[in-house]
């Protein structure tokens, strides 16, 4: 068996340094407007050609093949016993709560307490904009009043939470699901893949895109089969050009499908989740398929990949925040330069790696690891009761 399978514990650098790629691909996107008001000629090009707001369909896939792996067996496991199975669901909502929602609250509080006391500017919008944003955000319907205020009015510096709650609503019901279809939650995902495909994507539509977490849970079960370990693509062993190659061609394909217009919104979406669910396929096997040998770059990229959390809720809080510093020490808005895009793009870097590092060591990894503890307890109980 592969080690991915043998360990499912492991930690898969291909997986971390997939998460890399899309965290930084969103951070760039949300540059434009956000950290750059004078948006630069060489962005809003790039964009146009290679554009990476589909990072996020990249954390859906990956998202759905980590946890389905883990949690699925256990549930599938249960053979109808309602008490265990109940228990190992909640276990699993406890652990996902800790890993989660403290890093996520803190910072819609900071953005709170930005918009009220730090907000000369009005980057960050009003306090009431960013109240309505925090309760959406803390009540996981954060893609409802994205999919409602987009192009209608200012949503809050916490847009990015929208697809937090999509999440959760998706491992929120994937238990239950899976308790009730048990073996037979696949054709239940091979629908709901199918349906998106087919059905016209409108905002609300765009906002509760589940395909690419769909795909992952496929993955994950596939993972489980023989089939799976002769599915490994053991001609790219031993081939580091042709695995560049391969890696290179998957993601520059992602971000020009998001910026190809002359395709459908709805057609781009089902085909970049296919191509997110192959890359987390060939990240799957922990061959290092993707990330290659060890190298500064690749120990850059896991760093990223394992922060990519706290970085996805803190880029855009912190592109406003530079905004609005810049702006108290000059006394004048931001104008456009070759000079002031360096000095944005090298604070923005500074500063995001450098909260997204505390974030990650003093509220996300300690509560991550408590979550794990009571979730095993748990666990541990439903073992006893049984």
């Amino acid at each position: 068996m592969t080690p991915a399978i043998e360990n499912r514990q492991r930690r898969i650098d291909d997986i971390e340094w997939l998460r890399a790629v899309a965290v930084l691909g969103v951070v760039v996107h949300h540059a434009e407007g956000n950290l750059f008001s004078w948006n630069p000629a060489w962005l809003t090009s790039l964009l146009g050609h290679f554009d990476m707001w589909s990072g996020v369909d990249i954390f859906f896939a990956i998202s759905g093949f980590v946890i389905a792996r883990n949690l699925l067996p256990k549930l599938q496991a249960c053979q109808g016993e309602i008490g265990t199975a109940s228990r190992r669901a909640g276990a699993f909502w406890v652990a996902r709560a800790f890993r989660l929602l403290p890093s996520a609250w803190l910072w819609l509080g900071l953005i709170l307490i930005c918009a009220w006391q730090f907000n000369r500017i009005g980057a960050f919008g009003s306090v009431h904009t960013n109240t309505m944003a925090t309760l959406a955000g803390v009540f996981q319907v954060a893609n409802f009043r994205f999919a409602d205020a987009f192009a209608n009015y200012p949503y809050g510096a916490s847009f990015a939470y929208w697809s937090l709650s999509l999440e959760e609503q998706f491992y929120l019901m994937l238990p239950l699901v899976a308790l009730l279809l048990r073996r037979h939650i696949a054709w239940l995902l091979v629908v709901l893949i199918l349906a998106q495909a087919i059905m016209p994507r409108t905002l609300l539509t765009m906002s509760l895109r589940t395909d690419a977490l769909a795909w992952g849970v496929l993955l994950a079960l596939a993972s489980r089969l023989p089939v799976f370990v002769r599915m490994e693509p053991r001609w790219l062993h031993d081939r580091r050009w042709l695995q560049r190659a391969l890696t290179l061609t998957l993601v520059m394909a992602i971000a020009a499908l998001s910026a190809l217009e002359s395709l459908t919104i709805g057609h781009r979406v089902s085909l970049i989740a296919v191509l997110a669910v192959i890359l987390v396929w060939l990240a799957a096997y922990n061959r290092n398929f993707l990330s290659g040998i060890d190298s500064p770059i690749k120990r850059f990229m896991v760093w990223t990949g394992q922060r990519s959390y706290a970085i996805y809720l803190i880029h855009v809080p912190a592109f406003f925040f530079i905004r609005e510093s810049w702006f108290r020490l000059t006394g004048a808005q931001p104008q456009s330069g070759l000079v002031l895009t360096a000095v944005f793009l090298i604070a923005a870097a500074v500063l995001i790696a450098l909260l997204a590092e505390l974030n990650f060591r003093i509220v996300e990894k300690p509560l991550r690891n408590l979550g794990k503890r009571l979730a095993s307890r748990i666990e541990k109980s439903s073992g006893e009761m049984a």
